[in-house]
């Protein structure tokens, strides 16, 4: 019974490792994205 609990445990601790770079890359993606698209957005503006 130990070894399924340190089974199970190691699976979620790898899906939730996972699940949380994603996570990480896609607000970073976001906060990256979305003022340099602003500053884009102006720019063609000021054309």
């Amino acid at each position: 019974m130990r070894f399924v609990d340190d089974l199970a445990g190691a699976i979620y601790d790898t899906f939730k490792f996972f699940i949380r770079s994603i996570c990480y890359l896609l607000a970073g993606m976001i906060i990256v994205a979305i003022p340099m698209y602003m500053i884009i957005w102006v720019f063609t503006l000021l054309q």
